[in-house]
């Protein structure tokens, strides 16, 4: 069954974008090196440093389903049903699909709950991994015990306000094992597994 990962880029204060959802400077490093690595979009390329870049590609290449929030998915337009990671997209919301979601977004599943959400993207995603992209679904995804690993690409920038990383935990610490850890240009890349 697929493993279950998160991913998102964070300021040293524990934040993944401003109060206003923009991330600001949290995305610079993926334009701030020498190694292209494609995304499934024509239209975009990132640009990392040689550490950063087998890490991104296996995080773009290796994802067989991505779990977003209705938030985020809106924001992004849905990101035109073609993610730069290539993979599926699954949309967990309280509120219906957009009218002409069957026609503009066919590679896109709408789900009313975490669990189910990543029931399906699981389902989707084959022997490929999960992502979940979002700070809202990461966190009840970890209160629900639903996440393997914890992926992080930690950048030199405090924020002191905005959107949380990890909100409240409910049920105790989340213990993790160490991480691997990837010193790249303008982030460093931690992976934790969690402790089962």
């Amino acid at each position: 069954m697929a493993k279950v990962l998160t991913h998102m880029c964070m300021s040293l204060d524990g934040f993944v974008a401003q109060p206003d959802d923009n991330p600001a400077e949290l995305f610079d490093w993926y334009w701030s090196g020498d190694v292209v690595v494609p995304s499934a979009q024509k239209s975009m390329s990132f640009s990392v440093d040689a550490a950063s870049a087998p890490m991104l590609q296996e995080l773009t290449s290796g994802c067989g389903a991505l779990i977003a929030g209705r938030r985020l998915f809106d924001q992004t337009d849905g990101w035109g049903d073609n993610h730069p990671a290539g993979a599926l997209v699954v949309v967990v919301t309280h509120r219906p699909p957009p009218e002409n979601a069957a026609e503009r977004f066919p590679r896109t599943t709408f789900t009313g709950s975490v669990e189910e959400g990543i029931a399906t993207a699981k389902e989707i995603a084959g022997d490929k991994f999960v992502t979940i992209a979002s700070a809202d679904i990461i966190q009840q995804a970890l209160n629900l015990g639903l996440v393997d690993e914890l992926c992080i690409s930690q950048v030199p920038v405090l924020f002191g306000t905005g959107i949380r990383y990890f909100g409240e935990l409910v049920g105790g610490h989340v213990m993790l094992e160490d991480p691997v850890v990837v010193q790249g240009i303008r982030a460093l890349h931690l992976r934790y597994p969690v402790r089962r």
